[in-house]
């Protein structure tokens, strides 16, 4: 396969699909081929901008594709996921991998037994601010974190915590390496009939506690995490891909003083550099950056939070 550009399709080119059509009709590697949707007009539209042909059924394209990424409503992920893994295809699921871990189980146990790979969609593994960031976090003890949306004109199949704090429940997991001891968490119902806001309180075993809110219903977007750790402070902005890092810095002759500051940040797409990293793991038969393991750890950390919404009468 490394030899030869592969074969790529996208299942789903609605609010977030159409972007993974776009940048895998550029991308290094890979020629697209294929997008498929159940809205016919919708996958004629898209495959006309992007030189590909137009499906409305995933299972017309087993035998016309080398790797497949999936951005259906999470409800999906589990059939279409397995149509291919099954028939040994790589395939990127889009976040949440599945809307319980008895379902993500499920779609890593198609994975293993053809040996494909299997990559999730958690995009801001791939924001290049917290690329440049994360080398300087190191044991945090408190984190906080803040991801705020206006509502969203696309699918609501899942509640707030399966739609946006799953970014920074893997993120958070990805930073520390500990068990979750106990959690709290409180979501609200506001302009549906699931959880639009949500706040989730997680203590790890280390001592780290993370403090995460999420929302789908404000008037400005925010996506911020703030990492508190002994000496250090740092702060990333993913929405404007910047972040600052501040160390405490001894003296002999001196007081210490607190030296920092805005860090380089290269440029970049997050959902490029993810596909990028697909498309180069299938290439060299290597493991994508957030595997299957990453994904059902946060659908997991997700539900959790979800039933103990569920046990508060808000809900």
């Amino acid at each position: 396969m490394s030899e030869r550009r592969l074969r790529a399709a996208v299942v789903g080119v609605g609010h977030l699909g159409r972007h993974h059509a776009r940048i895998l009709s550029s991308i290094e590697g890979a020629t697209l081929t294929a997008v498929v949707d159940t809205n016919v007009a919708r996958a004629a539209e898209i495959a006309a901008g992007v030189g590909a042909r137009a499906f409305t059924n995933a299972r017309d394209i087993v035998d016309q594709v080398d790797l497949v990424s999936i951005a259906t409503p999470t409800e999906t992920h589990p059939e279409i996921a397995n149509l291919f893994l099954d028939c040994g295809i790589p395939v990127l699921v889009e976040k949440p991998l599945a809307r319980s871990v008895d379902e993500a189980d499920a779609i890593i146990r198609a994975a293993a037994r053809t040996g494909a790979i299997l990559a999730v969609g958690h995009t801001e593994r791939f924001n290049p601010a917290v690329i440049a960031a994360r080398p300087a976090v190191k044991d945090p003890g408190f984190i906080e974190v803040h991801r705020l949306g206006t509502f969203p004109e696309r699918s609501l199949d899942i509640d707030v915590v399966f739609d946006l704090m799953i970014h920074d429940l893997d993120l958070v997991l990805s930073v520390v390496q500990s068990e979750v001891e106990s959690l709290e968490a409180v979501g609200v119902p506001v302009l549906t009939d699931r959880a639009d806001i949500a706040n989730a309180r997680i203590r790890f075993a280390s001592g780290c506690v993370a403090n995460i809110t999420a929302s789908r219903i404000s008037r400005e977007r925010t996506r911020k995490i703030r990492f508190f750790q002994r000496d250090a402070y740092i702060s990333i902005d993913c929405g404007a891909k910047e972040a600052e890092v501040y160390r405490l810095v001894r003296h002999a002759d001196r007081r210490p003083a607190i030296e920092g500051g805005k860090i380089v940040v290269a440029d970049g797409e997050p959902l490029r550099n993810e596909l990028q990293d697909f498309v180069d793991a299938v290439r060299t038969r290597r493991p994508p950056l957030v595997g299957g393991a990453d994904g059902r750890r946060a659908v997991a950390l997700a539900a959790a939070i979800t039933e103990r919404m569920a046990a508060c009468t808000r809900i």
